[in-house]
């Protein structure tokens, strides 16, 4: 087998897994392997999922180890896992999509798969009671985060931004904030409302809603779900709960799945090893993040248009996933 292309640009960390030789795919990983994997924003799930990840996996006797590194999240997590910066990324299904077809964000289609459907990023988006923001129209003129450079959640704010009649680039003083500063300028009024899609409970939103609870509130962006799905079918209704973050009430929104993707040409034993430490080590990702709950081996194949790798696709029939 070919060792992999080991860069370490933009924060990665070298990945020494092989390129996938074809045959049979037994789970058995020979080598001592390492394999960075690329997150997102230091106060969000994916990074909280994605250390505790790297930490079963170290944790599991096997020849496969892990370390996660904090990024931008979805688009440039996918950027990077096809560089070779990472071996492992998570990635929002939208995202990830787009990946797969060469759109959005992406000018060709991209060399990637998944290793199974994760949980599920809910949409939040708040404004600062004292700016008079009702509604996504009404944040014409006003200073709003989007979220970080090449995230999921830029993807999606800019397209609800659009959704709801305004251009992102004209119509609003876009601040292109990662969730720390996001959460610190709401908190000190420097930013009028905010984008964050991630799982439930986000810390950076506990945070926010904790200390700032009563200058704050959700908006309800689930009347623009009819446009976003003509963008993509991925996006859905859903409620972030009351208890989540103790507010008066449960909070309509849109969501969107997630993805851990890996490239098309990884050592399919090694994807194998990848899948398996999820299911076998959920119950301590669990501890590290509610949001673990839902991951699940009944949703695990569904990654449409994104294909299952192969290593994936035998770790998932050896679990009993239902097809």
């Amino acid at each position: 087998m070919i060792p992999a292309l080991a860069l370490t640009a933009c924060g990665g960390r070298q990945d020494t897994a092989s390129t996938d030789a074809g045959g049979e795919v037994t789970c058995d990983v020979a080598n001592d392997t390492r394999i960075g994997i690329a997150t997102g924003n230091a106060t969000g799930v994916y990074f909280a999922l994605g250390n505790a990840y790297a930490e079963q996996l170290g944790a599991t006797g096997g020849k496969v180890k892990a370390t996660a590194s904090e990024t931008g999240a979805s688009v440039q997590n996918i950027q990077q896992l096809v560089a070779g910066s990472f071996g492992l990324a998570f990635s929002l299904a939208d995202s990830a999509a787009d990946a797969v077809n060469g759109t959005g964000s992406f000018t060709g289609k991209q060399p990637v798969a998944a290793i199974s459907r994760i949980h599920t990023n809910y949409t939040h988006v708040v404004a600062r009671k004292s700016a008079g923001i009702t509604d996504v129209a009404g944040m014409k003129g006003k200073r709003v985060s989007t979220g970080s450079p090449k995230s999921g959640t830029e993807v999606i704010a800019n397209r609800i931004l659009k959704a709801g009649g305004l251009d992102p680039a004209k119509d609003i003083s876009a601040q292109k904030l990662d969730l720390t500063k996001t959460v610190d300028g709401m908190k000190d009024g420097s930013i009028d409302a905010m984008f964050w899609s991630g799982g439930l409970p986000t810390p950076g939103i506990t945070d926010l809603f904790t200390t700032s609870g009563e200058q704050v509130a959700f908006l309800d962006v689930t009347p623009l779900l009819s446009e976003m799905q003509k963008i993509n079918p991925v996006y859905e209704a859903s409620t972030i709960p009351a208890a989540t973050y103790k507010t008066p009430a449960d909070v309509k929104t849109i969501a969107v799945p997630n993805v851990l993707l890996v490239r098309t040409d990884l050592d399919a034993n090694v994807a194998c090893v990848l899948t398996k430490a999820l299911f076998d080590r959920k119950p301590q990702l669990e501890q590290a993040n509610a949001a673990a709950k839902e991951i699940k081996l009944e949703t695990a194949r569904k990654t449409d248009p994104v294909p299952l790798h192969r290593g994936a696709v035998k770790a998932l029939d050896d679990l009993g996933a239902p097809k």
